[in-house]
C-alpha cells in the first residue's frame, strides 16, 4: 500500500505526500502540533503539508493561516476541560472551502477529501466549512463535549 500513496487516480482524486501521516501521530500522539494545514501541490498531484502550529499558538492563529479565497484541509488539536473537571483533547479534521474559492480548486478538494482522511485515521470529528463562522470555536466546543 506504501508504494500507492503518492500516486493518484480519477477515483480517489490526489495522491498523498508520504509525510502527511507522521505529521499526523506526531499531532495525535507527541502533541507536537496544536494544528497542521494541507493543501494540494497540483504539480505534483498531491495533498501537502502546508504548515504546522506550535502547541503555543492560539484557535485564532489556526483561522489565520487559513486562506480566505482558497481550499484546504486541517487538522487542529483542541483541548477543552470537562463537567467534570477533567482535561480532554480532540483532534478536528476540517475541510476549508469557502464560497469565494475557485470551482476547480473546491472540485479538487472534494474529490480528494476521502484519500486523506484515511491516512489521518484517529481523528475525533469532522468539519465541512464554507465561511468563518463555521469554524468558530464555540462550534469545536459544542462538538467536544
Amino acid at each position: 500500500m506504501a508504494f500507492m500513496r503518492s500516486h493518484s487516480n480519477a477515483s480517489s482524486g490526489m495522491g498523498v505526500a508520504p509525510d502527511i501521516r507522521d505529521t499526523f501521530l506526531e499531532l495525535q500522539m507527541k502533541k507536537a502540533f496544536r494544528y497542521v494545514i494541507f493543501k494540494i501541490e497540483e504539480k505534483q498531484k498531491q495533498v501537502v503539508v502546508e504548515k504546522t502550529g506550535a502547541t503555543t499558538e492560539s484557535y485564532d492563529d489556526f483561522l489565520a493561516s487559513l486562506p480566505k479565497n482558497d481550499c484546504r484541509y486541517a487538522l487542529y488539536d483542541f483541548d477543552f476541560v470537562t463537567g467534570e473537571n477533567v482535561q480532554k483533547s480532540k483532534i478536528f479534521f476540517i475541510a476549508w472551502s469557502p464560497s469565494t474559492s475557485r470551482i476547480r480548486a473546491k472540485m479538487l478538494y472534494s474529490t480528494s477529501k476521502d484519500r486523506i482522511k484515511q491516512e489521518l485515521d484517529g481523528f475525533h470529528y469532522e468539519i465541512q466549512a464554507t465561511d468563518p463562522t463555521e469554524v468558530d470555536l464555540e462550534v469545536l466546543r459544542e462538538r467536544a463535549h
